[in-house]
């Protein structure tokens, strides 16, 4: 299961030459790679890539009929480590993941890689989560591709960009024998558009001749003396060998040339749509992409090529130069170009442009407006960039939320209640849909240092003390390195702390992707792997088991943990299915009784406004978004009363948290009966009498 399915999108990928194909960005990306012959893919999922997994996953079938192997990989660096096959066979492979902090656990194998150089194409393309919808530290790749000499390409983001990029990406691998990354911005991922297909290629070299010709050539070994000759490779041979091939296949591009101007821009490719747009607003170029100031899009932003700066700064006064993110490696690079080559043409671009942060559209407006302006380009008339009342508006914070009816939501109210009872917990976050207990209303964790790192973020704290440390971890995060790096360390170390394993059955926060822990059967894989098998076969010997909807049974394995005589780690499974997932699963079937004409009862909680107080607690320990606030239909009352809309799915968390916490009797549960029977009918209307008899 997944976000959403792309069971009849996929279809699409069997088009052949000249057809026209139409989709998202993620779905050109994989047509594309079908049509350069790529061998084997695989990947983790994690924004903005989630959906290019699902996809490969839902072109399986299509994927066998080439010749392709498929994995989804249990890391980024499993994924990283596949590329392996590239490295002595001319097989072209392409793994995906979130970036940077998927690149970053990839890093060892990614080293490695490069350091080998490879005779097949290898491709890794990654989502640069970047910026304002970001959901990681702010960092970009270019950094890792200078360190590991490994080129990095970022296409415009319109379809027949990005497929020639993929196309061109596996050729500048092997022209250079190099790992070539591809980055895709959000929006790049989401795109729709057209271009015009080609045949999709089964690839020349198979996996299975590999197979029955064994190859092992000693200099691709990472060991000394192998590894001193590698790195002059990567200058000498390798770098060369790519600024050629970037120069003679014009991987970037010169738009604009003949314009009457004496300025010029450098952007990066994945921000021409939004420097053309700035642009069109200030009267420099039209809707078809015609400026009148000169550009040079970087399609490749590492290695940069030196004659085509010098090239392009010829005759001008300044060029400005947008560089998303910082440090401005490609300013910095482009200074040096210039001034060895006694160019005088002023580099600038942090400055007009801010050093961090998202360059969205009203950010690069203001950028080329200082630019130009300082150089005498300013368009006759003034447009203004945002209406001043709305600049000047106070937005409040709105921090992320768990989903309705989540089973994790109940959880962490179970552990604010139990603070209040035994004093403040030392808690150590991890990365997941958990990762929002750090937020209000339940304000529990203080670090999230990586993805299944939850335990190992509060291995310090696992000291003498009579208030045992507690953790996080979820269950896609405990399968990704938890089990080793969190649980088996915790056994190793002899830690006396407690580690919760929320498991709800998924990996939820990438969109719902099956884990080894999920209950359903998947085609091609093994699932139903239990969690508290494999921490018992680490050595874990305290394990508890709870529902995370039954909040007395919570709070008394929890106080139990922390009280407990046990010396050593103390593991608490926290079961319930992701609700989002759940309804994904439930409302197609409930949708098709409902139209077959049976009888379907759905649960619904409510609050009588004739009890609730207006104190409102419940709000503040549970935080579901279809608990909400009405006016007080009492004229003497002023307080807003709790209301329940129409998005619950009678998960019981509301009235669960409020007798939990002795609030108040104001919750009450419904039955809401669709297709209801005569003697549904006969008891709804008794019922009513009663009521009536009695008020």
């Amino acid at each position: 299961m997944a976000e959403r399915s792309f069971a009849k999108e996929v279809q699409s990928l069997r088009l052949s030459a000249g057809a026209e194909f139409e989709g998202e960005g993620i779905l050109a990306v994989t047509k594309a790679l079908l049509q350069s012959g790529v061998g084997y893919v695989g990947g983790y999922q994690g924004a903005p890539i989630s959906h290019l997994m699902d996809v490969l996953s839902d072109a399986s079938v299509i994927l066998a009929e080439l010749g392709v192997r498929f994995e989804s990989s249990a890391s980024e660096a499993t994924a990283a480590a596949m590329l392996a096959a590239s490295v002595n066979y001319p097989i072209r492979g392409a793994v995906t993941w979130k970036s940077t902090v998927g690149t970053n656990v990839a890093s060892d194998a990614l080293s490695n890689l490069a350091s080998a150089g490879v005779i097949g194409g290898a491709l890794i393309v990654l989502g640069e989560d970047y910026g304002e919808g970001a959901s990681i530290m702010q960092e970009r790749t270019h950094a890792f591709a200078m360190k590991s000499q490994m080129w990095l390409l970022d296409p415009r983001p319109n379809l027949p960009s990005i497929v020639q990029a993929v196309e061109q990406g596996f050729e500048l691998s092997e022209a250079s024998s190099t790992p070539v990354m591809l980055m895709l911005r959000i929006r790049a991922c989401h795109v729709v558009g057209q271009f015009r297909a080609k045949d999709n290629r089964r690839p020349p070299f198979t996996l299975q001749q590999a197979m029955n010709n064994p190859v092992r050539t000693f200099e691709r070994i990472i060991l000394p003396p192998s590894t001193y000759a590698q790195e002059r490779a990567k200058i000498e041979q390798r770098w060369p060998a790519a600024v050629k091939f970037i120069t003679e296949r014009q991987l970037n591009e010169f738009l604009g040339e003949n314009a009457a101007c004496d300025v010029g821009i450098v952007l990066q490719g994945g921000l021409y749509n939004t420097v053309l747009r700035a642009l069109e607003r200030l009267n420099l170029a039209d809707v078809f992409g015609e400026s009148k100031i000169p550009l040079y899009v970087l399609n490749v932003t590492y290695p940069l090529v030196p004659n085509e700066f010098t090239r392009f700064a010829q005759g001008k006064k300044a060029i400005l130069i947008i560089e998303e993110g910082q440090p401005e490696f490609i300013e910095q690079a482009a200074s040096l170009f210039l001034r060895q080559a006694d160019v005088q043409t002023r580099i600038v671009g942090k400055g007009p442009l801010p050093m961090a942060g998202e360059y969205t559209g009203a950010v690069v407006i203001a950028g080329l407006r200082k630019f130009l302006a300082e150089f005498g380009q300013l368009p006759a008339a003034d447009i203004p960039l945002l209406p001043a009342a709305m600049l000047a508006r106070n937005v409040p914070t709105r921090p992320s939320g768990l989903c309705t009816g989540c089973p994790e939501r109940p959880l962490f109210a179970s552990m604010k209640l139990l603070a209040r009872e035994m004093g403040p917990m030392q808690v150590s976050a991890d990365i997941g849909c958990h990762s929002f207990s750090t937020l209000p209303p339940f304000d529990l964790g203080g670090t999230i240092m990586g993805y299944g790192l939850g335990a190992a973020g509060g291995a310090s704290f696992n000291v003498p003390n009579p208030r045992r440390a507690l953790s996080m971890m979820g269950d896609g995060g405990f399968w990704h390195n938890g089990l080793t790096s969190g649980i088996g360390n915790a056994v190793f170390n002899r830690h006396d702390g407690v580690t919760i394993i929320v498991d709800n059955g998924y990996s939820a926060a990438t969109g719902g992707q099956y884990i080894p822990s999920s209950s359903a059967e998947i085609k091609g894989r093994l699932a139903r792997n239990r969690i508290e098998t494999a921490v018992r076969g680490v050595g874990v010997e305290w394990v508890r088991t709870i529902r995370t909807y039954d909040m007395k049974q919570t709070m008394r394995v929890l106080r139990e943990a922390l009280l407990t005589k046990f010396a050593g780690p103390k593991i608490v499974i926290a079961e319930g299915e992701c609700q989002l997932n759940r309804q994904r699963r439930v409302a197609p079937a409930i949708k098709k009784l409902i139209g077959d004409g049976e009888r379907v009862v759905r649960e619904r909680f409510g609050v009588d406004s004739d009890v609730c107080t207006g104190d409102h607690s419940c709000i503040r320990l549970s935080g579901c978004p279809s608990l909400t606030v009405k006016t007080n239909p009492d004229p003497l009352r002023r307080d807003p009363v709790a209301y329940v809309d129409n998005s619950c799915v009678g998960c019981g968390v509301c009235g669960e948290v409020a007798h939990a916490a002795v609030l108040c009797p104001s919750f009450y549960r419904a039955d809401i009966i669709v297709n209801p029977t005569a003697w549904d009918r006969f008891k709804a209307r008794l019922r009513s009498a009663v009521i009536r008899i009695l008020a």
